[in-house]
């Protein structure tokens, strides 16, 4: 039962119910309408939505639980509620994905105005909205999957939203596919939680003293409330959560389809990276926390320290600048569930919610460079791909607000200073240091690894920097003259840019820039004892890190700038190979997985083809020759005896009928002849 609500608790439960709503309204418009109110509507819809969530979060955050529901269906003796659910989790994505989305919205104004399917892309990014928000306020498991399925589905539209380029279409047929083996166990996970709770309501099984935080696993069974089952399905439905955030959020071993969906619009690729689609696993693992165990936990932490290392490594050499930004995703989830399974809770949705400010900023940094370049493409008719940074170059100069905003972005990924990535990677790092001294030696690999992973992050950053906005243009490798009309843009360009820059800044999360236990945010999501500076860890692992990562970046320079000979390996050595072709998961996955099924799956049709179509065939042929001697028995041996007997038939009643002439005379006479023949036949008898 819900308990009984005030006023104003109700009232910002229709707040909340209004933020989502906006933008399906949207869609549902945008379904009817063509041309580029589409986009208006679209975009004053989040707008709305916007200051909606922003109300609510205002007044709730940080307050008592919110939770309305209303009998939904019934099954039996099993009732179903629907209905929504707001506390810290839920009201803060509400606020983000709003905040996310609407920048994206008015860059995508400018940026697809010249698209001929500019309505169709707002309303399946309307769809996208409307999916994610949903997503994050539903109150039980039927719900939350319908919608998990949703944005999917809506990432799939946008994705191959350029559905005539075939690279767009492998793109988000790889990107459903691998997404749907995530769903998979996620439904698993949760029919196995209704099995053994009997029920889907998320407070009444992930609530503070909730039904999951009651259970345990003694002697090999999973007990709860009046339930006892084998142990093994708690591990089950534990890794089927798992597998649902490694598909989403695009960690290992199911991380490959992320850079692929770099095929969609720029604009969709920073929706989809800061605050939706992959958003969605660690939105999902902060939902269920409580259900993971000490053994699952430290299996989060290595699989997501694993994650963020490779990425770091591949996006080391790649020259597609937004394929460098996809596997800096990878690599900065990898961070979060990595600190979801050291317990840093609070420092891993921190470092989620910073990350959707300054990666959305650096794919729209991404979107307005690429735009240019496309137009230099165009302008010299050159064979070049707009969005390789071999190039790019010299940029700065021609585009100040966007390299700006590129250094701040930069900056702020790579955790320096008086950045919001500084106070929530700095968190994360020292949190992994801090649990590793409570395991064994093995576990230090972790903190070890993500403090590599760091500086290789400054590396690539910088790496990208210096290639796209310093030294030279090098298309002018391609072409000695060229016509090079390159700016910032117009407003819808600088405004979202400007926007984003500003949150990527120490002020909005915290006062104190040093210190992320000083953050609102932080201090939200833990508990007191967290916010304790216990040991040297706060002071040396900052210093250390970022010391380092300034002496990393300037190496970069020397490289790249300077152009010294200092790289540890040259291009086409096994290590940079290696590298670039991103550890060879790709081809990998498709020698284990493709090559097998496309095999099995040719072998299905030799054999439908061959031998049960050959099956058929055979029967056909059989069933038309009996057929033929069915139709010659049929035509000339029983058509045949009755046209003999017809014609017996005839011929009798003919000769008979040749007797029935109505003449007395040869009446008689044919008696004399009888009479005769009779006298005759007696004779000779």
């Amino acid at each position: 039962m819900n308990k009984v609500l005030t006023y104003q608790e109700t009232n910002m439960a229709y707040h909340a119910l209004a933020a989502v709503l906006l933008p399906l309204l949207a869609f549902v418009i945008n379904c009817f309408i063509k041309g580029k109110a589409a986009g208006w509507v679209s975009t004053i819809a989040i707008l709305l939505g916007s200051v909606v969530s922003i109300i609510v979060f205002n007044h709730t955050f940080n307050t008592n639980t919110i939770h309305v529901s209303r009998l939904w269906f019934t099954i039996g003796d099993t009732q179903v509620y629907a209905g929504i659910l707001l506390n810290n989790l839920s009201i803060l994505m509400l606020l983000l994905v709003n905040l996310i989305a609407l920048p994206v919205h008015i860059f995508s104004m400018a940026y697809m105005g010249h698209d001929q399917r500019y309505g169709r892309y707002f309303t399946c990014l309307s769809l996208f909205c409307f999916s994610m928000l949903a997503l994050v306020v539903v109150d039980n498991m039927v719900l939350f999957y319908a919608f998990w399925e949703l944005v999917g589905f809506s990432s799939y539209l946008l994705i191959g939203f350029w559905y005539k380029k075939e690279k767009a279409i492998q793109a988000n047929k790889k990107a459903f596919i691998m997404n749907r083996i995530g769903d998979i166990g996620l439904l698993i996970a949760i029919l196995l939680l209704y099995a053994q709770y009997h029920t889907f309501d998320l407070i009444k099984l992930f609530g503070q003293g909730g039904l999951v935080s009651q259970s345990f696993i003694k002697n090999g069974m999973w007990i709860a409330t009046g339930a006892s089952i084998p142990a093994v399905w708690q591990y089950i439905a534990c890794g089927g959560i798992f597998l649902a955030v490694c598909a989403k959020s695009a960690q290992f071993p199911l991380h490959t389809w992320l850079p692929d969906a770099m095929e969609g619009p720029t604009s969709v690729s920073a929706l989809i990276h800061a605050a939706t689609m992959v958003a969605a696993g660690i939105f999902l693992l902060g939902r269920v926390y409580p259900m993971f165990n000490t053994a699952e936990l430290d299996a989060l932490a290595f699989i997501g320290c694993f994650t963020a290392f490779m990425a770091a490594t591949i996006a080391l050499t790649q020259n597609d600048l937004k394929r460098v930004l996809a596997f800096s995703t990878i690599s900065q989830l990898g961070f979060m569930v990595m600190a979801m399974g050291i317990n840093a809770y609070a420092s891993s949705l921190f470092h989620l919610v910073t990350h959707a400010f300054f990666k959305c900023l650096l794919f729209l940094v991404a979107g307005v460079v690429i735009h240019e370049m496309q137009h230099v493409k165009d302008e010299n008719q050159l064979d070049i791909d707009p969005q390789n940074i071999l190039y790019m170059g010299g940029l700065r100069k021609k585009m100040p607000l966007t390299f700006i905003a590129a250094i701040i972005g930069g900056a702020a990924l790579v955790g320096l200073p008086l950045t919001s990535g500084y106070l929530s990677k700095d968190g994360i790092l020292i949190q992994a240091f801090e649990w590793s001294d409570t395991k064994s030696v093995g576990y230090k690999i972790v903190p070890i690894m993500m403090l590599i992973t760091s500086w290789l992050t400054a590396f690539y950053v910088a790496r990208l920097i210096f290639k796209v906005f310093f030294g030279r243009l090098r298309v002018l490798d391609v072409k000695p003259v060229v016509l090079c009309h390159i700016s910032d843009g117009g407003w819808q360009y600088r405004v979202p840019l400007i926007l984003l820059s500003l949150c990527c800044l120490f002020p909005v999360f915290s006062l104190n820039p040093l210190l992320y236990e000083q953050s609102w945010l932080f201090k939200a999501f833990t508990t007191p004892d967290h916010l304790e500076r216990m040991n040297i860890y706060h002071t040396i692992i900052p210093a250390g890190l970022n010391i380092l990562s300034v002496a990393v970046i300037y190496y970069a320079y020397a490289v790249y700038i300077q152009e010294r000979k200092m790289l540890p390996f040259a291009q086409n050595n096994w290590v940079f190979d290696f590298s670039y072709n991103q550890w060879y998961f790709n081809k990998a996955y498709h020698t284990l997985f493709v090559k097998p099924v496309l095999a099995l799956g040719e072998g299905l049709f030799w054999f439908d083809r061959k031998v049960i179509d050959g099956f058929i065939q055979l029967l056909q042929n059989i069933l038309l020759w009996l057929s033929k001697v069915a139709d010659v028995m049929d035509r000339y041996v029983i058509d045949g005896f009755l046209h003999l007997l017809t014609a017996i038939v005839q011929y009798i009643g003919n000769f008979v009928r040749s007797f029935q002439t109505g003449r007395v005379q040869y009446y008689l006479l044919s008696m004399l002849a009888v009479i005769v023949a009779w006298f005759i036949f007696k004779t000779l008898i």
